[in-house]
């Protein structure tokens, strides 16, 4: 068995090292260990591209994936607790699925911890799992690791990086962030928490890099809001907006655009009506923006409708799928009316929107892609280089490890890491053991790992 000893610390990723999604992540010190996040990924095959497989045979995706946890869950006693970050799928929507395995207390902040609870509903778990809400920038112990909320912006609401300390080292782990001086919720980015790591000599920071390839920084949400209202505004027939359904950010603002543009705006599909819904209880979403009943737009007049869908990846069954083959019971669309992405498309996906835009298009209905618009109609929740650099320069880490990315996005991080002086810089992937303490190096393929299935259509 592996186990850390009490001079050693540890970082161990199961998933989401060379890939964009199912994040799960193991620190570990003096015979224990923490998990960092718990994730999924849809509609991916079970052996990974990344890992060069040619069997055909092996394509076959699966509706729902997650990591396999086996390697942690043959020694549960020595996990001390799963820790949280923020409330996307890739990040939480395993727990679920794999808790059992774990039987463990979860670590999270309150937003995260509502989003979670009705989860585990699903699988009638909400009352067997432990669930320790922590207040921001707070501190926790367990075992033998400390931990540090630290505030950052996303692309939802409380998301954090934690300060991971140890008697023989602190990490940064930044999970998802992006530097956003105006976010739709939540305060801005408080440069300070990261400048005062500068002096702590912080052993490594685990960072996100998902747009490490893009130059320049990411926009704010508040942009978002311009580009969607000029976009809406030159409209005459319905609008159709698909979007991540984890985005309150978003919502928000199309909420506020539906109410400047006189039109009356519903969601479609359960993911968006949850996290509405997660949105009013916790106080998140704005009292003077009503949603209509998504019965009722399909008897208002064209130019008075906003609908906002799921489906932004193509996704088979999601409602905007159901809309462009019309067959949703709630809205039909006609030629005239628009459908606008306000998302990226994840790679792997480009051919599944495709298929829908041409049924669309066949249709008369036009569509319009972020990538494609003029106008800033989505705004990334990852960092881009400038945002990247920043970070180095203000935590001044002994090491650099990227993670949250395929190996393109993994070595142009690192090679920005060394930009800004960083003489350490581990390029690996799922299964490597990077030993950050008490000799830094990375051992290749040190425990086998792979993915399962959750859920098959």
């Amino acid at each position: 068995m592996l186990e850390p000893k009490k001079d050693d610390f540890w970082f161990l990723p199961l998933g989401g090292t060379g890939e964009i999604g199912m994040n799960l992540n193991l620190y570990g010190h003096n015979g224990k260990w923490i998990m960092v996040d718990c994730g999924v990924s849809f509609d991916e095959p079970l052996h990974p591209p990344y890992r060069n497989h040619a069997d055909s045979s092996e394509a076959q995706t699966h509706r729902v994936v997650a990591p396999d946890p086996s390697f942690i869950a043959n020694q549960k006693e020595q996990l001390a607790g799963i820790v949280i970050t923020h409330a996307h799928e890739d990040h939480v929507g395993a727990i679920p699925y794999l808790w059992s395995r774990f039987q463990c207390p979860i670590y999270t902040t309150s937003f995260t911890a509502e989003v979670l609870r009705r989860k585990l509903v699903q699988t009638k778990l909400d009352h067997k799992v432990p669930i320790v809400e922590v207040s921001p920038g707070a501190t926790q112990q367990l075992g033998p690791f400390t931990l540090e909320w630290l505030a950052v912006t996303h692309s939802l609401p409380e998301p954090y990086a934690l300060k991971i300390s140890t008697d023989v080292g602190s990490v940064l782990h930044t999970a998802d962030w992006k530097i956003d001086a105006q976010p739709v919720t939540g305060a801005p980015f408080d440069s300070a928490l990261y400048r005062r790591l500068g002096s702590e000599n912080i052993l490594a920071l685990v960072g996100d890099s998902t747009n490490a390839v893009k130059a320049g920084f990411s926009i704010s949400e508040r942009n978002c809001y311009d580009g969607l209202l000029s976009t809406i505004r030159s409209q005459s027939g319905r609008v159709v907006v698909t979007c991540f359904g984890s985005n309150i950010a978003r919502l928000i603002t199309l909420a506020k655009i539906a109410k400047k543009t006189g039109r009356y705006m519903a969601l479609f599909g359960r993911s968006l009506l949850n996290m509405y819904s997660i949105a009013r209880h916790q106080g998140i979403w704005p009292d003077d923006l009503p949603l209509a009943d998504p019965f009722h737009l399909g008897y208002l007049p064209a130019n008075e409708v906003l609908a906002v869908a799921t489906g932004s990846q193509g996704e088979k069954n999601t409602a905007l799928a159901r809309m462009a083959n019309d067959v949703h019971p709630q809205l039909q669309l006609d030629k005239g009316d628009t459908v606008v992405y306000s998302s990226i498309v994840i790679p792997g996906n480009e051919e599944a929107v495709e298929r829908i835009n041409r049924t669309l298009k066949s249709r008369g209905i036009t569509t319009v892609l972020s990538e494609d618009s003029v106008l800033p109609i989505h705004a990334s929740g990852h960092p881009c280089q400038e945002e990247l650099k920043l970070m180095y320069h203000w935590v001044k880490p002994q090491i650099a490890i990227p993670v949250h990315g395929e190996a393109l996005h993994l070595h142009a991080h690192a090679e920005l890491a060394r930009e800004c002086g960083i003489k350490k810089c581990y390029v690996g992937e799922n299964g490597d053991l990077y030993r950050l303490a008490p000799q830094a190096s990375i051992r290749r393929q040190v425990v086998k790992t792979g993915r399962i299935p959750l859920q098959q259509e």
